[in-house]
């Protein structure tokens, strides 16, 4: 059975983690600043076992409008507040907020809540879109750790 490790995006998001796997077993993660993990990445234990990401289920609010102009105005204003944004087809997912989602729902979209998977935008400056597993030099290191 591999290894895994569930984290939300917070958690998915910091360049230095205590990770607890699946079996129980603990590990330190180090990445570097504004790397992003995402679900289905896979990185290395010293010892060469590999430990695959998988994002979190997490509360969300989804809006979504037949309107794409709408959809747009929507990302706009989340981006201007420097909210992580998931990009759809029809709408977006953001982390669940009320006022966010009363802001989103003003504009005109339907806002919905929902638990899914939240994978957002990596950021047009300095942030990763790719995948770890895709460029081997954005590899993040994990190490064993073990309380003393």
């Amino acid at each position: 059975m591999p290894l895994r490790a569930v984290l939300d995006f917070e958690l998915r998001s910091k360049s230095r983690l205590l990770v607890r796997l699946e079996n129980g077993e603990q590990a330190a993660l180090i990445m570097e600043r504004g790397r992003l993990l995402r679900g289905g990445d896979t990185v290395t234990l010293e010892d060469g076992r590999a430990v695959e990401i998988v994002a979190a289920a997490e509360r969300l609010l989804q809006a979504s409008s037949t309107d794409p102009l709408l959809v747009t105005k929507a990302a706009y204003h989340l981006g201007n507040r420097h909210v992580a944004v998931q990009l759809m087809g029809d709408g977006l997912r953001f982390l669940a907020d009320h006022v966010l989602g009363e802001m989103v729902a003003g504009l005109g979209l339907a806002v919905t809540p929902v638990v899914a998977p939240f994978e957002p935008e990596g950021g047009a400056y300095g942030h990763s879109h790719a995948h770890a597993s895709e460029v081997p030099s954005l590899q993040p290191k994990i190490h064993t750790y073990s309380a003393s």
